[in-house]
């Protein structure tokens, strides 16, 4: 298959690498140092496992993109905008759009940008990768997980396609076909984590250590709960125990991106996350004094 992968950060050079190591044709979208280190040395991937380098085309222009049947959209919420133009030109030349952002509102930010609602696809990712350097990343832990479905029917022949790809190159993915409910689930634990960690400055460890801390992270994660619930988001009984667990179960020094980000002192995503989940809130009329706190106190930064 050809593959685009527009923004060759963390996730979408480890996934585009992926990809080309098994075959695919994938032509990534980046700039600057990235795309000078990639051109020049090709693009390394790290794994606990072993180091590889591919080579693949790389280019910063758009008109040099091509067709494509699918491309991975990889970019920070925050720089959604400013590739936007470009999303919208590859969806119009027919590749399926899959997106890995962060937050539940990334179609609705795409189809106001102009691509075709039609030519995107739900997407979730669970990994933790980072990028090192310029033209390097670095997958840390073995969890690689993909989650692919259409928006408005239970699945597809494109679905299926694309989640095949991504197995064959070794990656765990699979279909869905209630994908706005795996989006929520993802959300609620991302949401919940960065708020809690982020007003407090501190990794998930310490503020599992108080009674506190434990409250404010309950807190956090059924807030987000509540406001799907009654946004027609038919989340599971159990969700709040699974999350909390999962929380519970991460190493102590884990710090979600947005607490990275913050330390960084550069943009974040505080609307796509906790300004999010105070959106909802007030459309649907529900509480969310822990979001709304993280909001007011962290937006002015």
């Amino acid at each position: 298959m050809k593959v685009i992968v527009l923004g060759a950060g963390a996730i979408g050079a480890y996934y585009g690498g992926q990809l080309s190591r098994a075959g695919q044709d994938v032509t990534l979208y980046a700039r600057g140092d990235n795309l000078a280190a990639i051109r020049k040395r090709g693009l390394e991937i790290r794994t606990a496992d072993g180091s590889w380098t591919v080579q693949l085309l790389a280019t910063d222009r758009a008109d040099q993109l091509g067709d494509a049947d699918f491309a991975i959209l990889g970019v920070k919420s925050y720089s959604l905008e400013s590739i936007g133009p470009v999303v919208k030109q590859v969806a119009e030349r027919g590749a399926t759009i899959v997106p890995f952002l962060n937050g539940v509102e990334t179609t609705d930010r795409l189809v106001a940008l102009g691509v075709p609602r039609s030519a995107i696809l739900g997407g979730v990712t669970r990994i933790s990768v980072v990028r090192v350097q310029p033209g390097v990343a670095e997958r840390r832990g073995q969890f690689q997980s993909i989650i692919l479905g259409e928006l408005d029917v239970a699945g597809s022949d494109r679905v299926s396609n694309i989640v095949s790809a991504f197995c064959n190159a070794g990656i765990d993915a699979r279909a869905s076909s209630h994908i706005t409910v795996d989006l929520w689930e993802k959300f609620v634990f991302i949401a919940a984590m960065a708020a809690a960690c982020g007003l407090a400055r501190s990794p998930v460890g310490p503020l599992r250590e108080t009674p506190l801390g434990r409250r404010l992270l309950q807190r956090a994660v059924q807030e987000v709960i509540d406001v799907a619930r009654a946004s027609g988001i038919p989340l599971p009984a159990e969700e709040s125990g699974q999350v909390v667990g999962a929380i519970h179960g991460l190493p102590p020094g884990t710090k979600p991106s947005f607490l990275l980000d913050l330390e960084a002192g550069g943009p974040n995503e505080l609307d796509v996350l906790s300004g999010a989940v105070s959106r909802y809130a007030e459309a649907v009329g529900v509480s969310t004094p822990v979001h709304d706190t993280v909001t007011a106190a962290l937006s002015p930064r």
